[in-house]
């Protein structure tokens, strides 16, 4: 079993080890809140098969999204519920009513089929029941935004593995609420979609869309439908992340493959301000203190998933001087998501990490305590 100093760099001054949760293949860790609680949905990728060769594809999907409550200071396991191979959850409110959706990479049974529903869940009466599923192939992320009075539903999707065809066109499409239901909008297209942000510039609204084989790219609503904007790299891509400081409109992308970058707007377009760091980095997170705006980047893997490095090294960094300064680096293990939250006066970092060394699924997702003060 690892220690908690495993999880923290030497002469760690920012982030201690508050508390380890026994999770497999975690691949979020969302928090939100409800009904002035706090709370923790974890999706999970898959467990480990016992005789089966160590490979980042070759687990048992059969596995439960998690959910935990923020009590006494730590976060207890309240319920599990069905989301196999589960690549990310999301918490929104539609109509007055809470929902908690999860994009499902797989079935839950073998032979895997990638053609499989995500699931929509409803809070009823403090439980979470089966609302409605999204038909999906290969699932990634789901994205809530909102313009004017219409509500959408971004679902990243798409998978590029012989022998596997999609039931439907298998791009990444908007889903749009209408009667009750989420109902095709728009497809975006895309062959291996991964990750949203939705952000305003002025009266425009953006979507940028992140790609493991097609082009990332932002796209700007014309008042009827997104039309391509802006392209990144040509594939690779994991994350986007879009914030304003300073007067100015910045966003963060992410290629697993090469360096992450931190772009400014400058009036027009996007253009490329700082380098910061090398490949691997799968999410960000933007934690906004009172001792400064925070930027976290995660590293999932280096290399390819036949022959994956998991073990690999994310960073926290401080804005000064109009750029990100490195202040603390921590051991990450095949990280996938990072999310901040402030809980009894404390500030507080949860990580899902998602595979060990050894390229095993059963390894803690971790939730750090922060010391934002200590950064000089």
């Amino acid at each position: 079993m690892q220690q908690d100093s495993e999880f923290l760099s030497e002469g760690a001054k920012i982030l201690s080890v508050h508390q380890r949760l026994e999770t497999t293949g975690a691949r979020c860790a969302h928090i939100f809140e409800l009904d002035d609680r706090l709370h923790l949905a974890v999706a999970q990728l898959a467990k480990d098969v016992p005789g089966r060769p160590a490979h980042m594809n070759m687990g048992n999907p059969d596995v439960d999204a998690v959910l935990y409550d923020w009590k006494d200071g730590n976060f207890v396991e309240r319920s599990r519920l069905v989301s196999p191979s589960g690549e990310d959850a999301l918490y929104f409110q539609s109509g007055g009513v809470n929902y908690l959706g999860f994009a499902n990479l797989c079935t839950g049974s073998e032979p895997i089929e990638f053609n499989a529903n995500s699931r929509i869940y409803r809070e009823a009466g403090g439980e979470w029941v089966l609302d409605e599923e999204i038909p999906a192939f290969g699932a990634k992320q789901l994205h809530f935004f909102s313009i004017g009075d219409r509500e959408f539903l971004a679902l990243a999707q798409g998978m590029l593995i012989p022998g596997t065809k999609p039931s439907g066109h298998g791009r990444s499409v908007l889903l749009e609420r209408k009667g009750g239901e989420w109902q095709e909008f728009q497809v975006l297209g895309g062959k291996a979609g991964y990750n949203w942000e939705s952000f305003r510039i002025g009266d425009q609204h953006f979507l940028a869309y992140a790609d493991q084989a097609s082009p990332s790219l932002i796209y700007r609503w014309d008042g009827t439908q997104f039309v391509p904007y802006q392209s990144f790299s040509e594939s690779g891509g994991r994350a986007f992340l879009h914030f304003s400081h300073e007067d100015t409109e910045w966003l963060a992308f992410t290629d697993i493959g090469s360096a992450s970058t931190l772009y400014r707007w400058n009036g027009e377009l996007f253009v490329a301000h700082q380098p910061l760091g090398e490949g691997g980095a799968r999410e960000f997170e933007l934690i906004w203190h009172e001792n400064g705006l925070f930027l976290v980047r995660i590293r999932f893997i280096e290399g390819t998933p036949a022959d994956p490095k998991s073990e690999l090294v994310s960073q926290i960094f401080r804005w000064s001087d109009g750029k990100f300064i490195l202040a603390e680096e921590f051991p990450t293990f095949g990280a996938t998501d990072a999310s901040y939250f402030r809980a009894d006066g404390s500030d507080y970092l949860v990580v899902s990490n998602s595979l060990t060394p050894g390229i095993r699924f059963r390894q803690d997702t971790v939730i750090y305590k922060l010391a934002l003060d200590r950064v000089g």
